[in-house]
């Protein structure tokens, strides 16, 4: 009798046994199963420029079509080689010098300044150096600050259904391209202007409301429809772009 409750209660562990090991290796195996897959982005270059920084007398204002911004004087402005057809305009840079960093705004051009060199405000100057240097060299980059609010529509004063003119602003990253969508569905790339104006001509966008898609330096894409066309007037759009890499 009692061999073979031995016997039973040995068959029993054993099964037991077998039970336990398949359910540690199943759940090996479900862990492997579920671990998530890794997918690399695209590779987006975001160089770190080598250059110098000057100071200026700066309002906020300037080449790039923005007003003054008294309370937000930690602005530059960019060098002419680099400023392109108002690329860098509204986009942050990270400047880093001698004694301190800063970040600032693009909202100028820098008519007598070379590749890598930016004219900044006398308030950032005055973080990274002494004023008394007045030229100092530096290092920048391009940064995707937290922004309150999503991108906005600014219509130049005069912009109408035949010339139609919009400035992207409160935007994190600099912006590549403005389209906006034909009543037939065809989307039309919007030319930028030097003076940081997407201006369509000949003919323009139409009365309004518009939908349109914005494109930053990195490739997001922001589509915003149903803006009312506001002469020399703002509209918030519905989102705001990702941090860049």
């Amino acid at each position: 009798m009692w061999k073979m409750i031995t016997t039973v209660a040995l068959v029993l562990a054993l099964i037991t046994l077998a039970l336990l090991s398949s359910a540690q290796g199943a759940a090996t195996n479900a862990s492997t199963v579920w671990l998530p897959a890794v997918t690399r982005a695209r590779s987006i270059s975001n160089p770190v420029h080598q250059g110098v920084a000057t100071y200026y007398y700066a309002t906020g204002g300037g080449a790039c079509s923005f007003e003054a911004s008294p309370s937000d004087l930690l602005v530059a402005a960019m060098n002419v080689a680099e400023y392109g057809t108002a690329a860098y305009c509204g986009a942050y840079v990270h400047v880093t010098g001698p004694r301190g960093e800063v970040t600032v705004r693009i909202v100028d051009l820098c008519p007598g300044c070379q590749a890598g060199h930016l004219d900044l405000s006398e308030e950032a100057f005055s973080q990274i150096a002494d004023l008394a240097q007045g030229r100092v060299s530096i290092e920048w980059q391009v940064v995707s600050p937290v922004l309150a609010g999503p991108i906005a529509y600014h219509f130049y004063a005069g912009s109408n259904q035949w010339w139609t003119a919009v400035q992207i602003r409160n935007h994190r990253n600099p912006i590549a391209k403005l389209e906006y969508r034909k009543a037939d569905g065809q989307w039309v790339s919007v030319p930028r202007t030097s003076y940081n104006y997407f201006v369509q001509t000949n003919p323009g966008m139409g009365p309004g409301p518009y939908t349109f898609r914005v494109t930053d330096s990195y490739g997001n894409v922001l589509t915003d429809s149903g803006v009312p066309h506001v002469d020399g007037g703002t509209v918030n759009g519905s989102s705001q772009f990702p941090p860049g890499p």
